[in-house]
């Protein structure tokens, strides 16, 4: 089932409390709203994936304190389901191969993520977007670097896994690699001009500071 940006969320099917350990219900209980989430998720260590390629659940995440994209996108999936939010990931696709994944949520009937990367304008927004693809697209120009350029985005709603055991597993999560690279996505992008405009800035920018991050958006307002 593909989730249209306008249809209503199908009521989550989050574990019981008691299905946590301590360390994660501390968690659970201490962030509670996005703006929380973000803050822990920023705490965390960046999984470079130094002792292999993982995709880890929310209790490895907790164990080893560090995520990557995806797995930051899960930790706050779980972490906020339990505070009634629904599990809803975005999933961008990109030219060169290096997707991207953000955890998205609605308060007021706007829209928001949240999201662990190692570019500071890949991390969440405010609730501030009337859809997804409005969401999506302010991803647009901070996701250019020397290969990165956004082409498709898709909604996925976790509950989608049924019985997987995306929150608890010991074991990595290929399935849940495997089902987000084959979901459909929706193109999404930006024109050949405005793009080779934006590669032009990201590379006189890394000449100049090739330490640095990019922190020169114009929507940097609306970072959370």
């Amino acid at each position: 089932m593909i989730i249209a940006e306008s249809a209503k969320l199908p009521a989550p099917m989050k574990p019981n409390p008691e299905a946590f350990t301590a360390a994660e219900r501390r968690i659970i209980e201490k962030y509670r709203t996005p703006r929380q989430v973000q803050a822990f998720l920023r705490k965390l260590k960046y999984n470079r994936e130094e002792e292999g390629d993982s995709q880890r659940s929310f209790r490895e995440v907790v164990k080893r304190k560090s995520a990557h994209c995806l797995e930051a996108a899960i930790t706050a999936a779980v972490i906020l389901e339990q505070h009634g939010y629904p599990p809803l990931l975005l999933s961008f696709e990109s030219v060169d191969e290096l997707d991207h994944v953000i955890y998205i949520f609605q308060k007021n009937g706007l829209w928001g993520s949240l999201a662990r990367s190692r570019d500071a304008g890949l991390h969440g927004r405010k609730a501030v977007f009337k859809s997804p693809k409005e969401l999506a697209a302010s991803y647009i120009d901070p996701y250019v670097d020397l290969s990165g350029r956004i082409t498709g985005y898709a909604v996925v709603d976790l509950n989608e896994l049924g019985n997987y055991n995306w929150r608890f597993s010991k074991n990595n999560l290929w399935k849940l690699e495997d089902f987000l690279i084959a979901y459909p996505h929706k193109k999404l992008g930006c024109s050949e001009r405005h793009y080779q405009k934006l590669l032009k800035r990201y590379r006189e920018f890394r000449e100049r500071y090739p330490k640095r991050q990019a922190l020169y958006f114009e929507n940097k307002n609306l970072w959370l």
